[in-house]
């Protein structure tokens, strides 16, 4: 393979006089895509949210976490909220170590819905306070077409590539149920226009069905979790071309010990049987022709083992197309697919070698140790033999 500029220029012997990486012996597969990365949420949550932790240590956390994500093979990743542009230009620049990185800004939800994580008696005017400045922006709180309006175009302001929603409840939730539904169809509906209107989508948390029929109704372009998803729902996501991402790995970490993210230790109750219900419906969503993605969603400061979501995968439909899932298919997600996600002629050089063959073996996937090498676009970043 030969590389010139960052960018595949032939597949094949290079040419003598160009520099080499002697990748004998070892796999190679596309850089690995996380379609759903929370690096805002890199610190513990309850502390961080208390104002126990200096922005210092937060930044700290979250630049460890782009460090770490990078040397499991991870080129690109997509925030779906929790930090803001200042952090992804700043891995852009070179100045801190991490992977490309798309992200949403502020999530967009309803007073009191999902992503509004406030203890019970803050007032909710105190909500913004939460956020700091080029670093972490949480959510920003809705009531009405109106204020999306507004709010979509302020986390267009603040540099958002695409839009990331909560039109249900979710697991790590402070005043919602899984069963609850958020924002109406018109609501969601302002957002896609917004979007839109800078040639970019919506992409939706959601796992009732009720919740993601409004989602895709309104226009969005992708669910992420859909641990409801039933055939009806899955249908009119592959006719609409609505994307399924699954978050396997938050869910069985959560599973094992909330705790470790700094979450109350009742949390693992709310999970029940969101893992189940999200292998479902990836089955379902599989079998009628909707394109499903790779996310890890890891939350807190245990977000090394990210690459473990594609070893879940892979015990669930083999390792080829979840590896497929987590390079080709997220790039289309992500609509760089132009860009990245596999290996060839004219695109950028992003890729990840291996010391065993992860096909082989889907453990491999979890383990940074086996990534010998890391190439994001043409440059070598991570080189375990040094």
């Amino acid at each position: 393979m030969h590389v010139v500029d960052g960018r595949i220029a032939h597949l094949g012997p290079a040419p003598a006089d160009v520099r080499t990486l002697d990748a004998g012996g070892l796999s190679i597969t596309p850089g690995l895509i996380d379609a759903h990365v929370h690096i805002g949420q890199s610190s513990d949550i309850g502390p961080s949210l208390r104002r126990e932790l200096s922005p210092a240590e937060i930044a700290a956390d979250m630049f460890t976490t782009c460090g770490t994500t990078l040397d499991g093979g991870f080129t690109t990743v997509r925030d779906v909220g929790g930090i803001d542009a200042g952090v992804a230009r700043v891995v852009a620049s070179g100045k801190v170590r991490g992977p490309r990185i798309l992200q949403s800004g502020p999530i967009q939800c309803q007073t009191g819905g999902h992503g509004h994580l406030a203890a019970d008696w803050e007032p909710t005017a105190d909500w913004h306070d939460h956020a700091i400045p080029g670093l972490r922006a949480l959510s920003l709180l809705s009531d009405g077409p109106s204020e999306v309006r507004k709010n979509v175009r302020e986390t267009f302001r603040r540099g958002a590539d695409f839009i990331k929603m909560c039109v249900t409840g979710g697991v790590v939730s402070t005043h919602d149920k899984l069963t609850d539904t958020q924002f109406s169809v018109e609501e969601i509906a302002v957002a896609v226009e917004e979007a839109a209107a800078r040639g970019t989508y919506v992409t939706v948390h959601a796992h009732n069905n009720a919740g993601i029929r409004n989602a895709v109704r309104a226009g969005a372009k992708c669910v992420e979790h859909g641990s409801e998803i039933d055939e009806e729902t899955a249908t009119l996501m592959a006719d609409r071309g609505v994307a399924l991402v699954p978050t396997l790995s938050v869910v069985k970490a959560l599973l094992e010990d909330s705790t470790e993210a700094g979450l109350p230790a009742g949390t693992k109750e709310r999970v029940g049987p969101v893992l189940d219900g999200q292998i479902s419906a990836l089955k379902i969503a599989r079998a009628v022709g909707v394109k499903v993605g790779v996310g890890s969603d890891l939350i807190g400061p245990r977000q090394r083992l990210r690459g473990r979501e594609i070893t879940l995968r892979s015990k669930i439909e083999t390792p080829m197309p979840a590896l497929v899932a987590a390079t080709r298919v997220n790039a289309e997600i992500l609509r760089l697919d132009h860009e990245i996600g596999t290996i060839a002629v004219g695109k950028l050089a992003d890729l990840t070698v291996w010391s065993t063959d992860p096909l082989a073996d889907p453990d491999v996937f979890g383990d940074p140790e086996q990534v010998e090498f890391v190439i994001k676009g043409g440059e070598v970043v991570k080189d375990a033999r040094r």
